[in-house]
């Protein structure tokens, strides 16, 4: 993965390809296409905060490289509808909003939705599978592929200088619960009429073998169902259609009635169910409100939070903050989804709260009640050996999962400098057919922190680190401006410390002398006075302490 320097400009009947995000991490999603001066995005998603980025909402692709050709934008092509893959979609019709926004049915309602919260009304063109749509010099042919999530496609793009073949998310499952099986024909036939690189979903690219099906869910569920003599919580993702469909049929089964529980879940499965793509057994649904007169051994509560979000239900369950749900002995909670890397600690965490209160909880660990929605490389040495194309890019994965996915395409006879490592920022350059990397581009982080968007960098995280890991010692002192003698302080006063603010008795006096001394010093201000109040104590908190504080002097002239 070896970066390059600033591309040259775009030779003619060149296709360029620039990925800004989903290449060496699972998240934020996004891919640029450009031919003819014009662009095409693949996906807009976000990407979650891991524990050493304190205050952080979402991380989003870095616009910049697209910000000043807006207007060279034709479509934005949505894959499927997880935050991954559209949450930044809001964040960049900010810029522009008439972009159009094209995807399948759900896909659509789903990010309109989304949209409509942020206060934007998109243009939206709604496709299915087998349809071809041109897009401004992109002829688009989407192609019908099974997720874990309804209505997922790839995209064939044709342009003048190559076939190209985004998979998007994708397994092989042969018996998905909506009988949507990922079109291998299609594929197929793309293979046939040549493709010159096959953009590639390498999220499982480490696992050998085969997926296990969807449907071999359901059965776990219901037992879990079966002995379960109190409430049930079942944490998944708000997305997830398909296993919420599995916990509405067992607890049909078992005479239980279901709450959804959290905003986006209970959005999400109003649209899916009011698009047909959930199944809702009459009578079986409750609202919130309503649970009171619910006996715990007949309710099911379908919430948010599997991954250990602390403002999330389960968070707040596990926690005892929750307003209407406890959980304690006799209580069942089923994590019904997988761990995302990074969120380990946070999901462990969350499991030994809700058993040391008491409840059983049942997880991927010790039971099959997950599969994943991406293909192993067994499915993927299928997908090679159909497709045979030229050159192939892994794309949606961790550094590791790109370099299995590429392993397993030269198994299938890809040559291996045909296989495109690339990072954040890569420019790929495809001309007849022929694909190299040619550059990169500037490729950050944007957080997203409360309001702001992009105002924090690594800078602030830094401090936030440091208050959250070492604490916080403010110095404050007032100096007589005529005479430079010390009228108030040094005072010293500490948080986020285990030690006592007396323990700071012993280096005070030094802290004094240190500022009596440059206060002495008529050329010197009240910066001056405050670095060496500074230098003191960051020295003998290192020495005595151990620790490296976020130090804040303050010296006022009076």
């Amino acid at each position: 993965m070896t970066k390059t320097n600033t591309p040259a400009p775009l030779a003619p009947e060149t296709v360029r390809i620039v990925p800004l995000g989903g290449i060496g991490e699972i998240g934020r999603n996004m891919t640029v296409f450009e031919s003819k001066g014009r662009l095409l995005i693949v996906d807009c998603g976000v990407l979650f905060p891991e524990e050493n980025q304190p205050g952080v909402d979402l991380i989003l692709p870095d616009f910049e490289y697209i910000a000043d050709r807006l207007d060279d934008v034709v479509a934005i092509v949505l894959t499927h509808g997880h935050e991954d893959h559209i949450g930044a979609v809001p964040y960049l019709l900010r810029l522009r909003p008439d972009i159009p926004l094209v995807g399948s049915e759900l896909t659509m309602a789903l990010v309109e939705n989304k949209l409509e919260e942020h206060r934007i009304k998109p243009y939206t063109l709604t496709v299915a599978e087998d349809e071809v749509e041109q897009l401004g010099p992109f002829e688009c042919e989407f192609i019908a592929v099974n997720h874990s999530i309804p209505d997922a496609l790839a995209v064939l793009i044709r342009t003048e200088a190559g076939n190209i073949l985004h998979t998007g998310d994708f397994k092989l499952d042969q018996l998905p619960l909506d009988g949507r099986i990922t079109d291998l024909r299609a594929f197929a036939r793309a293979g046939d009429d040549g493709v010159d690189l096959f953009m590639v979903d390498s999220t499982n690219a480490e696992v050998p073998g085969f997926v296990t099906s969807e449907s071999e869910i359901g059965p776990v569920i219901q037992d879990v169902f079966a002995q379960a003599k109190g409430q049930i919580v079942v944490a998944s993702f708000a997305s997830h259609i398909h296993r919420v469909q599995q916990v509405l049929d067992a607890a049909d089964k078992f005479g239980r009635k279901v709450c959804f529980m959290g905003r986006t879940m209970v959005r999400n499965m109003g649209i899916a169910a009011d698009l047909g793509y959930l199944q809702v057994p009459e009578g079986i649904l409750v609202e919130q409100r309503d649970i009171s007169s619910v006996p715990p051994e007949k309710i099911v509560y379908m919430s948010t939070g599997s991954q250990g979000e602390p403002r999330a239900v389960l968070s707040r369950i596990a926690s005892g903050t929750h307003k209407e749900i406890t959980v304690g002995p006799g209580d069942t909670v089923l994590f019904a989804s997988s761990l995302i890397p990074g969120n380990e600690n946070s999901v462990y965490r969350l499991i030994n709260g809700l058993t040391k209160l008491g409840a059983k909880v049942v997880h991927q660990g010790i039971a099959k009640v997950h599969v994943s929605g991406h293909s192993a490389q067994g499915e993927l040495l299928y997908c090679y050996n159909i497709v045979q194309p030229e050159y192939v890019m892994p794309i949606h994965g961790e550094s590791r999962h790109l370099v299995a996915n590429g392993a397993v395409a030269v198994k299938t006879g890809v040559p291996p400098e045909n296989v495109l490592l690339c990072e954040d920022g890569s420019v790929i350059d495809m001309k007849d057919g022929v694909c190299q990397i040619v550059g990169e581009v500037p490729c950050g982080y944007v957080f997203v922190d409360g309001s702001s968007v992009g105002e924090i960098g690594e800078a602030e995280l830094t401090d936030r680190r440091t208050l959250g890991q070492e604490g916080f010692i403010a110095l404050f002192a007032v100096v007589d401006g005529q005479t430079r003698e010390i009228i108030a302080g040094p005072h010293i006063q500490a948080r986020g410390m285990a030690e006592d603010d007396t323990i700071f008795e012993e280096i005070l006096p030094q802290v004094r002398a240190a500022l009596e001394e440059t206060a002495a010093n008529e050329s010197a201000d009240t910066y001056q006075m405050q670095q060496a109040m500074r230098r003191v104590i960051g020295r003998w908190a290192a020495r005595q302490l151990r620790r490296s504080p976020m130090i804040i002097p303050t010296v006022i002239e009076a």
